[in-house]
Order: structure tokens, then C-alpha cells, then sequence
């Protein structure tokens, strides 16, 4: 069974580390650092770093796709690329740490590598790709208006072709692409699933349990990040919540979303366990907070980070 990750909205995350930022100052920075990211290659990544061979396939602009491919097969080579090349750029987010005041900046820029012409030679380019039993996640922003219509075409091509659908997504985007019904887990977090259902939610497990079992009619797994208070994972044969024990410093909660869910399928794929696969999916979340996944292997960082799980209901 493969996982594809499938990224319509890429970008180059460039993080600037300095001390003492602010606005009118000419600074020299200590750290610049820049990677190919987006929430779907975020996955990819985080599932390379468990040992997971996966295949990142989606959008990226023509001009910079030598550069994006040449680090990661550098950097992790597990990842199998099936990238269709589209003309244009590639956007670049940066982020602004100041590791004094421990204060960070997130500068997002809006794709445009997303059309009818690209969406429509993507999901030709997957028919080689995706196989009955494929896990396809499609995660990150989703085009809007009326490429959203596109997109969601896509997803039931994908479908069709025997694979199952993991979404984390969010706002209008997330609302219709559940409402239309090919989707088999959803990833949100407390606000988004507040979002998705319209109505206030307690964040407290029995709270999101209970939230998360009303979208059981349109989705098989209701996957709920919490941040430092842990997650909640919502089937129809019940509710486990997991939290970490460990209460080492975070150096950064941007992609811990991310690795939460490649946690999460890596899990269940090597024993389908809902507890044990959100057990997994929070270990890999507070390494990849506490800078593990840079610093640490997997094996090293599971052995660490310490988890308490139960069912919820």
C-alpha cells in the first residue's frame, strides 16, 4: 500500500533565525534556512524521516523544480518524486525568528500555480501513480472559486482509481470537499472542526469526541490536533485521545501538523490500531516540536518521547 502526498498550493519555506529583530533595523541574521514545503511534501518528509518510502507527487512551478528535486533527494531519499512540472514559480513563505524574544514572523504568499490546464495534467499524470489500496493526502490551502470544483473532481478521480482520501485542509474548501463525500479521514484541529460543524466545541476529549462523531456519516476517521493538550481520533467503533508526558521546550510548532498525520498513516499502516496509531502520530508531533526530527532518528526519538493513551468512549 503506497503513500501519495498530492500538493496543489507548494512553496519554499525560507526561515531567517537573528536576535534582536525589529521593524527599521538592518540585521545580520544568524541562520537562514531553505527547504521545498507545503503541507503535502511536509507529509512527505516526516514519513521519510520514519523510514516510510512515499511518493510526493502534486504541483510545482518549471522554473525551480531542479533546484526542490536535487535537495530532496539529498535530504531524503526514500521520497519518490511524481511532480507535475507546471510553468512558473514556485511561491516562497518565510518565516522571521527572533531566538531573543522568542518571537516568529510567518510571511504567506499566494500560489498561482493552480489552473484548470495544470489541475486537468495532474490528474493525468496520476493515473500512473495511483493504485487501488493507495493512501492519497491532499493536504495544504485548496484553490478557490471555481478551481475548488476541480480540485474536488480530482479527489473522486482519485477515489476511483481504489485509493482512499486523507484531507487536511481547512475553511470553505474543507466544508465542501466532506460535504461531497470521498473523503475517508479528516485532520482538523480544534478551530477547524469547529468551522466544520458551525457550532462552539468544548476542547476537552469527550467534547471532540462527540463533535467528531457527527461527521461520521461523511468520513471513516475524524483525526483532532489539540497542540500541548494532545488529539483525539473519532471512529465509529469509538474515541481514543493521546497526550505527551514529556514536557521538553518547543523550538517551533510550524509542520508538527504535518508529522502528526504522517505519524498517524505510517502507524496504522504497520498495525491497524487506532490507538496505537495516534499514539504514534503525537510521539512524532512532539519530536518534530522539539526539533528532534533535525537532530534525532526516529528509533531514537520513539524510545523518548513518553505517551499516555486510553479510549475516550
Amino acid at each position: 500500500m503506497s503513500i501519495i502526498t498530492i500538493g496543489l498550493s507548494p512553496a519554499w519555506d525560507i526561515t531567517c533565525c537573528g536576535r534582536n529583530l525589529d521593524w527599521d533595523l538592518h540585521q545580520t541574521i544568524d541562520e537562514q534556512i531553505i527547504r521545498p514545503a507545503g503541507k503535502a511534501l511536509n507529509v512527505s518528509k516526516a514519513l521519510a524521516w520514519m523510514g516510510q518510502q512515499n511518493i510526493a507527487a502534486g504541483l510545482w512551478g518549471r522554473d525551480d523544480y531542479r533546484q526542490m528535486a536535487r535537495l530532496v533527494r539529498k535530504m531524503w531519499p526514500s521520497i519518490e518524486l511524481k511532480m507535475t512540472t507546471v510553468d512558473g514559480a514556485t511561491r516562497q513563505n518565510v518565516t522571521v525568528v527572533d531566538t531573543a524574544d522568542g518571537r516568529d514572523m510567518h510571511l504567506r504568499s499566494k500560489s498561482q500555480l493552480a489552473s484548470p490546464k495544470t489541475l486537468k495534467k495532474l490528474q493525468s499524470n496520476l493515473k500512473t501513480v495511483v493504485q487501488p489500496g493507495s493512501i492519497c493526502v491532499f493536504a495544504g490551502t485548496m484553490p478557490e472559486g471555481g478551481l475548488l470544483a476541480d480540485t474536488i473532481r480530482l479527489l473522486e478521480f482519485c477515489r476511483s482509481r481504489g485509493a482512499r482520501i486523507a484531507l487536511d485542509t481547512s475553511g470553505s474548501a474543507s466544508r465542501q470537499i466532506v460535504d461531497a463525500g470521498s473523503v475517508w479521514l479528516i485532520k482538523p484541529n480544534v478551530a477547524e472542526l469547529r468551522d466544520l460543524l458551525g457550532e462552539p466545541i468544548k476542547d476537552g476529549p469527550v467534547s471532540l469526541a462527540r463533535a467528531g462523531r457527527k461527521l461520521l456519516d461523511k468520513v471513516e476517521i475524524v483525526l483532532i490536533s489539540r497542540g500541548v493538550g494532545g488529539a483525539v481520533v473519532v471512529t465509529k467503533q469509538g474515541a481514543w485521545q493521546a497526550r505527551c508526558l514529556s514536557r521538553a521546550t518547543a523550538a517551533s510548532t510550524v509542520g508538527c501538523g504535518d508529522c502528526f498525520l504522517a505519524g498517524f498513516l505510517k502507524a496504522l499502516q504497520d498495525k491497524p490500531s487506532m490507538r496505537s496509531a495516534l499514539a504514534t502520530a503525537t510521539k512524532v508531533a512532539g519530536a518534530r516540536a522539539w526539533g528532534w526530527t533535525d537532530s534525532k532518528s526516529w528509533p531514537q526519538a520513539r524510545r523518548q518521547v513518553q505517551i499516555e493513551s486510553g479510549r475516550v468512549m
